[in-house]
């Protein structure tokens, strides 16, 4: 009986199983198929411009797998060193029996013992096959951890370099074929007791049988080293293949409306189904490598058998072997041919390598740093930005931003598109680390916080929401604290949410599956979401860019009364959001040029220009006509007044380094800027 620790490793499928990736048929460099994500935050094109390299060629992400199934890995070696054990022993067992029976002596003992030899390598081989399955599964599921992790404990940004598909990828069948890795090693070490038993057993035997095996050794191992070099560049580019494919595809469901609308269905797949010619090719040179090497070990191998047994006649004949001893010459010549089969276990080997070099890159992404420090109690979100710069790919987006923010106040972020506003809020609330500078919050560096601390004080509310959880109730009281029931549903009030919620079947129960939401509410939801964890700093980019502008006016309304005590940085490009607010930011080209009232910046035909207004019949408050016909006055408390009953506190600072004079062509004239207090790089020189 032929034990599973020398047989090969997987027998692999047809070479012309290459199907559209919905449910891909994979040639042997990849086991698993692919399926893209349900519902993908990252197209598969790169955002930020930068593509995510192969990693190093270094094999640690699979030397801490062998590591992490170290003990389980050592049980299932030891049951394939015992089956081997016992089809190395029957050989010579049955050789013994049959010269007994031969001479007509009992054999009755010898009979049970090849049965119990047989029955001990059944019972290993099913071990094997068990513990191999627990094994793998507990090995794939751990790097799929670690990966997971990484990605999420590291920059967005990083994550965001690599296209949604090409990260299924690289999670599901990447990390299916590196799982693999421990059970391999195991059975193929297993595997090897086999051949080196029955080349013990000839030369114990005869050394003269042993020396006819011996002489087409050399040619084995060129066979298998040319099998090991072609197979492995073959599965990485099959593997790249397969990951183009999954990102293209995942690109297309995304954005399947438009794709619809714009009649482009065939052109779109003939491009998500293009890298299939590249994975035929791949996948076939795999295969071909794989049968050449299997063709020539199915040539090798028997004419070793028929030397070896030839020399073993021979010497039956010239009676220095018995029955017994050439029946059992056969059977370890036998077992010493299955080296030729270690080719299946070289193969996922290889496979487990690439695949794990592919995972490096997402496990060696870097993290941020958290320290172990608290904020102080009683703090209001007094956000400071001293020196901050960002460099991406060689160019300073922000450039030296000095910015003091004070506590319970609200902070308008605008300038053109391009500016850096969504690059200052996620510095500011530390989703990315500045290149230089420091970020502090409540006089504290946010570099030092505890992930929790930070986490629990820091919210955001982002354009377009990812909601999580079963329900809509869940989806509202995702964060990082559950708050209670009382509290979600006043943030939903808060956020324009509540009304519709209440509409639906089940209410805040409604499955989110079952919750058919606009582009609106949905943005309505992730606000209501950042409300209810609402703590010390609470920024918002474009959060309101989906809303309609009554909508839009209550949530503002609402934000500044009924969110908390802390400060909120609002990323504005609707008009009235900057005219609500405290104080605004104006960038431009990563600088701040001005900091002060909207009411007074738009005096500045340039800060006009940012919402792209003139300004004509706007007058010097800026509470325009453009507001919209709902515009409310100043008697009832409406848009842009805050900012003019604010106490004098509420006016931020700031400083920009460089020649920001050239872009001060029109200042606000001293009448207008009498009230108010604006900073400008000017005014400080």
């Amino acid at each position: 009986m032929a034990s599973a620790a020398h047989r090969p490793a997987d027998s692999p499928p047809g070479p012309t199983a290459v199907s559209p990736p919905a449910s891909p048929a994979v040639p042997p460099s990849t086991p698993s198929g692919v399926s893209p994500p349900a519902s993908p935050a990252v197209p598969p094109s790169t955002p930020s411009g930068v593509s995510p390299s192969e990693p190093p060629a270094d094999d640690l992400l699979l030397r801490a797998t062998l590591r992490h199934s170290r003990g389980r890995s050592v049980l299932l070696l030891l049951c394939g060193a015992g089956a081997a054990a016992a089809a190395v022993a029957l050989p010579a067992v049955l050789g013994r029996t049959l010269d007994l029976l031969l001479a007509g002596r009992a054999g009755g003992t010898q009979l049970l013992l090849c049965a119990a030899l047989l029955v001990t390598e059944t019972a290993l081989d099913a071990a094997v096959a068990l513990l191999g399955g627990l094994t793998g599964a507990r090995s794939t599921a751990w790097l799929r951890g670690r990966a997971t992790t990484a990605l999420l404990a590291g920059e967005p940004r990083r994550a965001a370099a690599f296209p949604a598909g090409d990260l299924a990828t690289r999670l599901t069948a990447n990390a299916a074929d590196a799982g693999t890795a421990p059970v391999t090693a195991a059975t193929a070490t297993a595997a090897l007791l086999p051949p080196l038993g029955g080349l013990a057993g000839l030369l114990l035997l005869d050394a003269w049988t042993a020396a006819a095996f011996l002489a087409g050794l050399p040619l084995l191992v060129l066979l298998l080293r040319a099998f090991a070099r072609a197979s492995a560049d073959g599965t990485l580019r099959y593997q790249q293949a397969q990951s183009r494919l999954a990102g293209r595809l995942t690109e297309v469901l995304s954005g399947a409306r438009t794709v619809a609308a714009a009649g482009t269905g065939a052109r779109e797949r003939a491009r998500v189904l293009a890298p299939l010619a590249e994975m035929s090719e791949q996948g076939h040179r795999v295969w071909r490598v794989h049968g050449r090497a299997a063709a020539r070990a199915q040539i090798l191998m028997p004419l070793l058998m028929v030397l070896v047994l030839a020399v073993g006649g021979i010497r039956l004949s010239a009676g220095e072997l018995t029955v017994g001893e050439l029946l059992a010459v056969s059977r370890y010549a036998a077992l010493a041919a299955g080296i030729g089969a270690l080719t299946g276990a070289l193969g996922a080997l290889i496979r487990a390598r690439t695949a794990a070099r592919r995972l490096t890159a997402l496990t060696t992404l870097d993290a941020l740093p958290h320290g172990s420090g608290e904020l102080p109690a009683g703090g209001r979100g007094a956000l400071e930005l001293r020196g901050v710069t960002v460099v991406r790919d060689g160019t300073a987006l922000l450039r030296d931003i000095d910015l003091a923010l004070p506590g319970g106040t609200t902070t308008a972020v605008v300038g053109r598109s391009g500016a850096g506003k969504s690059l200052l809020a996620a510095v500011a609330g530390r989703l990315t680390d500045p290149d230089r500078g420091e970020v502090r919050l409540d006089g504290v560096p946010l570099t030092t916080l505890d992930r929790s601390a930070l986490r629990r004080e820091v919210g955001y509310a982002f354009e377009r929401p990812v909601l999580f959880g079963d329900t809509i109730a869940q989806a509202l009281a995702f964060g990082p604290y559950t708050p209670p029931a009382e509290q979600v549903r006043g943030a939903a009030t808060a956020a324009g949410a509540d009304s519709f919620v209440r509409l639906l079947p089940r209410g805040y129960e409604t499955p989110l599956t079952e919750a058919p939401l606009s582009g609106g509410e949905r943005q309505r939801l992730g606000l209501a979401r950042a409300f209810a964890h609402a703590g010390r700093l609470l920024i918002l980019d474009d959060a309101t860019s989906s809303l309609d502008t009554v909508t839009e006016r209550q949530v503002g309304r609402a934000l500044a009364t009924q969110v908390g005590e802390g400060a909120r940085l609002v990323v504005a490009h609707r008009l009235s959001s900057a005219a609500r607010a405290d104080q605004v930011v104006w960038l431009d080209e990563g600088r701040v040029r001005a900091v002060g009232p909207h009411a007074v910046l738009w005096q500045q035909a340039a800060y006009r220009g940012v919402f792209g207004e003139n300004g004509e019949g706007e007058g010097r408050t800026g509470l325009a006509s453009g507001l919209g016909a709902g515009a409310e006055d100043d008697t009832r408390g409406g848009i842009g007044t805050e900012a003019d009953t604010r106490p004098a506190t509420a006016t931020a600072t700031a400083t920009a380094s460089g020649s920001d004079a050239a872009h001060h062509a029109d200042p606000p004239p001293a009448s207008a800027a009498e009230p108010h207090a604006v900073t400008t790089p000017e005014a400080r020189r």
